[in-house]
């Protein structure tokens, strides 16, 4: 059990690795121009040299989704708990909510510039848009599965809908609530890039552009590495805070 699991926790890392050396091998063996695909070592290079540059925008790149996606988790929850306790409002909202996700949320860039002006507003504005619905859909499908029978039970106890939602339903949906947070700060780094490439003079987005206009391929590559960073440390933060509040709902996974 044990090498197992040391194995889980090292496979990531040599896989990264394994990555990497491939994509040097690949780089020096055919000689790839550094102004079409740079090597890891440009990269690396590239990242040392501008490293105060990529940090600043870095910082701004990370508070800005961090604000959007605080209102996210606050709007899904509240749509999601809605939606889920109620058969009314699940046909009603779902469909339309579906057809607003299909939307693409780089066509309301323009959009929010216009109302807020270039700046935080549309970058903070685009990683809520992007990221709201899979809380939502995860914290109303919680609640929207909750065994009729259980419900039954819990009524002849003397609970009322209130009570089977809040004790039971909320609890119950927080695997399906950290599952979507996981997907939804991935999503929200996507959002602050995009209004970053388009409606800002800082961030990692306007760092991309400028490298791009630049010729600095490693230089915008390095600031592509910087998000996946941050998105993946906020990923696995979520993913510790799982495991330390939903043991219980892994269970099973852990005795196979």
């Amino acid at each position: 059990m044990k090498h197992q699991k040391r194995l889980e926790r090292w496979a990531p890392w040599v896989l990264l690795l394994a990555v990497v050396i491939v994509w040097q091998v690949v780089c020096s063996a055919f000689e790839v121009s550094e102004f079409i695909f740079p090597s890891p070592l440009r990269i690396w290079d590239q990242f040392l040299e501008f490293r105060g540059e990529i940090l600043r925008h870095s910082w701004r790149t990370f508070w800005v989704t961090m604000v959007g996606f605080g209102l996210a988790i606050v709007v899904g929850v509240l749509l999601g708990f809605v939606i889920g306790s109620s058969r009314l409002a699940y046909a009603a909202m779902y469909p339309l909510m579906t057809a607003f996700n299909a939307l693409p949320k780089a066509a309301f860039v323009p959009i929010l510039v216009v109302w807020f002006g270039i700046g935080v507003g549309p970058a903070v504005l685009t990683a809520f848009l992007i990221s709201f619905f899979p809380i939502t859909v995860n914290i109303a499908t919680g609640l929207a599965t909750l065994e009729p029978e259980l419900e039954d039970v819990l009524r002849v106890l003397g609970a009322k809908r209130w009570d089977v939602l809040v004790k039971v339903g909320l609890p119950r949906s927080l695997p399906h609530f950290y599952g979507s947070l996981k997907v939804a700060i991935t999503l929200a780094f996507v959002g602050t890039t995009v209004s970053e490439m388009n409606a800002a003079n800082e961030g990692i987005g306007y760092l991309l552009v400028s490298a791009g206009s630049a010729m600095q391929m490693g230089l915008a590559f390095a600031g592509l590495v910087a998000v996946g960073i941050m998105a993946m440390v906020m990923y696995e933060l979520f993913a510790w805070i799982e495991k330390r509040t939903t043991a219980w709902a892994h269970r099973g996974s852990h005795a196979a």
